[in-house]
């Protein structure tokens, strides 16, 4: 049995067209793979810690392989046990939409407090980073406004910095599923939001 951890970051919900894929996404998985785990973190219901200066501390004494003081442990154990319930999953869902050209601060915050060493990725002198999360899958479902296509491309920071941090951790296997425009005639969103549902649950069934 696997575990399949789907976050969740847009705070739309029922007008969300990245969570209505994303549903449509988990039904056909759970179809498909009916003894797995499916656990969803709702990035705009869980309390995550502050990255503040005991913890940007704690990381720095990581990153320099020293101790830590009584502060810097605290503040370090609740970033560890944020990225040990990250890593616990086989296989990975995320939905998002895009804000202002990127993602929703509520996800930032999230890979903020992930992207740790020792926890997430190494670092060698010789050889330099290296993803400690491999060989798990993730399914990435992506909605915007426009079309960010072509000569659009340059204002995406979005899809290409999600997949960078993915990579970064370790990922390869990575299936992006995107829904652009949703700011389109309601007769063509509706017809993209069906495109994409057919190609979320494609990859939901083979993950």
């Amino acid at each position: 049995m696997a575990k399949l951890l789907y976050i969740e970051s847009s705070p739309r919900k029922s007008r969300s067209k990245s969570i209505q894929v994303a549903n449509a996404f988990l039904e056909s998985y759970k179809a498909a793979h009916p003894d797995d785990e499916v656990v969803t973190m709702d990035l705009w219901e869980k309390q995550l810690p502050e990255f503040d200066g005991y913890t940007i501390d704690a990381k720095y004494q990581v990153l320099h392989g020293q101790g830590f003081d009584a502060d810097q442990a605290k503040a370090w154990q609740a970033i560890v046990d944020v990225c040990d319930e990250f890593k616990s999953a086989d296989k990975y869902l995320i939905s998002l939409p895009m804000w202002n050209f990127g993602i929703p601060y509520k996800l930032k915050h999230y890979i903020d407090v992930i992207a740790q060493p020792g926890q997430t990725f190494s670092f060698d002198p010789e050889k330099g980073y290296s993803g400690l999360v491999t060989g798990k899958p993730a399914a990435v479902i992506y909605a915007r406004g426009g079309s960010y296509g072509g000569d659009g491309s340059g204002m995406d920071h979005q899809k290409p910095y999600v997949e960078q941090m993915l990579g970064f951790f370790g990922f390869t296997d990575i299936h992006p599923v995107v829904i652009e425009p949703t700011l389109a005639a309601p007769d063509d969103v509706s017809e993209t939001v069906a495109a994409a549902i057919e190609q979320a649950k494609s990859v939901a069934s083979s993950l």
